[in-house]
């Protein structure tokens, strides 16, 4: 074998590993980021969530497991956020006005999580509700107060909160959808609410 042939036998051989060792690890060319990795591997296996004991926008104390037996449309935020929260807000809002009346409550629920706890008391919550919409019933705002389960809420999210240089937080943002059964079963984009209101109704 010549050494130019030699040369282009190499060279495809590693062009073959290089390809097959990239298909490995993005599994199959579909996780690009750790972000579509983790959607991803909820599809696969949808994931249980940890008991969490919730505080809502009327002093209210509840269980997550409250709304087993329904669909259940999350949301993570903050309500000092300015930006990707008020579109987050937004989107659950889009996706509330198209769920049928006869279902919200019965069979489709909303709930959007802070993770400020010690500043997002009820009356900020109520004020972030009413800004977006949220009736506090069908829709409720919540607070986690115990640190220890909203750390292993945010954790079986995938939801990453990083404290910035003035006072907030950088976050990953989307919309979480848990099954009947309390499990993650779907990450959504926030720019998709028509959508993931569509699988809703689908599913109903």
């Amino acid at each position: 074998m010549s050494a130019v042939a030699r040369s282009v036998a190499v060279t495809a051989l590693v062009t073959v590993l290089g390809s097959g060792a990239f298909w490995w690890g993005t599994d199959g060319f579909t996780a690009f980021t750790a972000e579509t990795a983790r959607r991803v591997d909820i599809l696969r296996a949808p994931r249980p969530l940890p008991a969490a004991v919730l505080e809502d926008q009327d002093g209210r104390v509840f269980n997550l497991d409250d709304y087993r037996g329904r669909l259940l449309a999350v949301e993570v935020i903050y309500t000092r956020c300015t930006t990707i929260c008020n579109s987050l807000g937004m989107a659950f809002r889009q996706i509330r006005d198209r769920v049928p009346a006869e279902a919200l409550g019965r069979d489709v629920a909303l709930l959007s999580i802070s993770f400020d706890p010690e500043r997002d008391d009820p009356a900020s919550l109520k004020a972030y509700g009413i800004a977006h919409g949220a009736d506090g019933e069908h829709w409720r705002l919540a607070r986690v107060r115990d640190a220890a389960q909203l750390r292993a809420l945010l954790e079986a999210f995938g939801v990453v909160v990083i404290a910035d240089r003035f006072g907030g937080f950088e976050h990953n943002a989307a919309i979480h959808l848990v099954g009947r059964d309390g499990r993650l079963v779907e990450i959504s984009d926030l720019d998709a609410p028509l959508q993931f209101a569509a699988k809703l109704v689908e599913t109903l």
